[in-house]
């Protein structure tokens, strides 16, 4: 299926309204997850986040399912999980999430959901690419087309639910600050942390797909004002969500964003065992885990590789440093309004999220890029994974599952990794000391330059 062109990216379906994401291609893509799945009498789940175009998609979406046969449970505005989570415990046959995630409002998308919460993987999408390319639907007659259910309320068992597998303490009441971008989260967040006992100011909690008051990607640049609202009101912690709230970013009590790996850390060693994070995440959470007598597991970068690996070596919990993390006890739909619940309870158990956080080693760390043409990345990747190792005598594993990644006697370690999205190779170092960590940017750098 090497000439089929791609729709699919990392992460579903993606790009501006009526560019890329045009009515006539959500219409084909519903009909083909229904073909895919069987057809007449299969059951999807849609929901959709609070982008000015998303009714738009899902009406179309549910007439091209509806038109081949299926039943559609509706849930309406709704954050990704919730959509993942539904597709499990109602045993439907699929799920459809329409959300463009932390991209601007102008762009919107389409993510697919395995009976299981799982989301689609690579193989999967391009069946559905293949079928969406050669027009490959059935269509059923007047009288075959499917039904449509409202199943809205299951919001609020959604929420009952990730309470209680939280185990939030209700007679330990955190001031927490959440602000949820204007996004799918705005009801359901404040909702769960208010049901939980929990004293909560919202910021950005009015849902609006122009998402006025910050842009949904959960950063430094985007969450000055949780950060300043924090410290100001003396809040215990200040989450923050993405426009789809599968993600969650943290702010200690100090006013301070989060180490994102350090984040990932403190949950991971709630569970303990096997862990499993990307290519690019820090050592820290490695040492941490080890000592604990568990083990770190790397995968590709991307969430559904994550959830793949979880679930074929038992992991206990996982996630990328973006604030992306799967709750295997829950659902694998990666979960921002659970992760948030988890990190007040760390901090009900644990004491003050700063000090959680500084009582996690700091390694020095670099990030970089090199301009590469996009037509060299390929050649240049070769010659990365055949030589680079070559410039090393102190290499204890080699990861080349994405990217090259180079980890050393000491724990130090190097990504080389090409973009997926711009003209760039990435290097990304973490050295035990800071005199490693320069000896081994410098001769990445170098091996690069002589190649590009």
């Amino acid at each position: 299926m090497s000439d089929i062109p791609r729709l699919f990216g990392t992460s579903g379906i993606r790009g501006e309204y009526q560019k890329k994401i045009t009515l006539e291609l959500a219409m084909d893509v519903a009909r083909a997850l229904a073909k895919y799945i069987g057809g007449k009498g299969k059951t999807v789940v849609i929901g959709h986040d609070t982008r000015t175009t998303g009714k738009i998609i899902e009406h179309v979406m549910i007439a091209g399912l509806l038109q081949s046969g299926c039943n559609v449970l509706k849930l309406g505005m709704v954050p990704t999980p919730t959509v993942g989570y539904a597709t499990l415990k109602k045993q439907a046959d699929a799920g459809i999430m329409i959300t463009a995630s932390h991209n601007p409002s102008q762009y919107n998308g389409i993510k697919l959901w395995n009976a299981d919460g799982l989301a689609y993987k690579q193989n999967q999408e391009r069946e559905i690419e293949k079928l969406v390319y050669e027009k490959d639907f059935n269509i059923v007659g007047w009288d075959e087309i499917g039904e449509e259910y409202d199943i809205s309320s299951f919001k609020d068992e959604y929420v009952d639910d990730i309470i209680k597998v939280s185990e939030i303490d209700p007679n330990k009441p955190l001031k927490v600050v959440v602000d949820c971008a204007s996004g799918a989260g705005s009801y359901l967040s404040p909702k769960a942390l208010r049901q939980a006992g929990m004293n909560v100011i919202t910021l950005n909690a009015q849902p609006d797909g122009f998402f006025p008051g910050r842009n949904p990607e959960p950063n430094s640049d985007n969450l000055q004002e949780l950060m300043k609202t924090v410290k100001v009101l003396g809040a215990d912690v200040g989450l923050a969500h993405d426009g789809d709230a599968d993600r969650m970013i943290a702010v200690d009590e100090k006013g301070n964003l989060s180490d994102f790996d350090k984040l990932l850390t403190i949950i991971a060693k709630e569970f303990g065992g096997t862990i499993v994070t990307t290519v690019d995440a820090s050592a820290c959470l490695d040492t941490e885990i080890e000592k604990m007598g568990g083990k770190v597991l790397r995968t590709p970068v991307g969430d559904v590789h994550v959830a793949e690996s979880i679930n074929e070596n038992n992991g206990t919990f996982g996630g990328e440093p973006s604030g992306t993390w799967l709750h295997p006890d829950f659902c694998m739909c990666p979960d921002g309004l659970l992760s948030g619940l988890r990190i007040v309870r760390a901090i009900q158990k644990n004491g003050k999220l700063s000090e959680q956080l500084d009582a996690i080693e700091n390694y020095p760390t670099i990030r970089e890029k090199i301009t590469c043409d996009n037509n060299k990345k390929a050649s240049v990747m070769e010659k990365v994974e055949s030589d680079f190792k070559n410039e090393f005598d102190d290499i204890q594993e080699i990861l080349t599952i994405d990217g090259v990644r180079i980890k050393f006697e000491d724990g130090s370690w190097v990504l080389i990794r090409p973009s997926g999205t711009e003209p760039y190779i990435r290097i990304t170092a973490e050295g035990k000391t800071q005199a490693h960590l320069k000896d081994i940017e410098t001769k990445s750098q170098n091996f690069l330059n002589k190649l590009i």
